[in-house]
C-alpha cells in the first residue's frame, strides 16, 4: 500500500515552513514564498486561501502586506496542515471523519481494525511534529553542514 500526499499537502507544508522560518518578521509576500519554494504563485494563492480560511495563516493587505502564521510555529502541527489541505487521514473510505456512509460490511469487517491502526499511526506521526520542530531540525542540519571541511 502506498499512502501518498498530493501536491496540495506537500506544497502547503513547504509554504507553511517558509512562513515559520520568517515568523516574527512581519507579513511575507506570496510572491517571495513562491519563488523560494519553486511553487506557482497562482497555485500557492489557492493553498494559502484554504490555510487562511482554516485559521492557520493571517493575511495583511496593502503595499507591505503578505501572510504570517496565525500562531507560533510550535503550536501548528504537520497534521493540522495536512488535514486542512488533504482532508481526513484515512487509508480507506469507511474511516473518513467527514460522515461518509457506513460500509455495509462494518459489523463483519475483519480489516477495519487494521485500517484504524494504520490511520491512527499516520495521525500520531503527523501530529507529533510541529513547524517549530521542523525549524529546529533545519537549524541542526545547517549547523552540521557548516562543520564539514572540503578538500580538493
Amino acid at each position: 500500500m502506498w499512502v501518498k500526499l498530493s501536491t496540495r499537502g506537500e506544497y502547503g507544508l513547504r509554504a507553511m515552513f517558509d512562513l515559520a522560518q520568517r515568523y516574527g518578521e512581519g507579513p511575507i509576500p506570496l510572491k517571495s514564498i513562491a519563488e523560494r519554494q519553486d511553487i506557482s504563485e497562482h497555485y500557492l494563492e489557492q493553498l494559502i486561501a484554504i490555510l487562511r480560511k482554516a485559521g492557520l495563516v493571517k493575511s495583511v493587505r496593502g503595499a507591505q502586506g503578505g501572510y504570517t502564521l496565525s500562531q507560533e510555529p510550535h503550536e501548528i502541527t504537520v497534521g493540522d496542515i495536512i488535514r486542512v489541505l488533504e482532508g481526513p487521514i484515512a487509508p480507506v473510505e469507511c474511516l473518513n471523519d467527514d460522515g461518509s456512509e457506513n460500509c455495509k460490511h462494518e459489523d463483519t469487517c475483519v480489516t477495519k481494525d487494521i485500517w484504524e491502526k494504520v490511520r491512527d499511526s499516520i495521525s500520531d506521526v503527523l501530529d507529533s511534529f510541529t513547524l517549530g520542530d521542523m525549524l529546529e531540525r533545519s537549524n541542526k542540519m545547517k549547523q552540521k553542514n557548516k562543520n564539514y571541511m572540503y578538500y580538493i
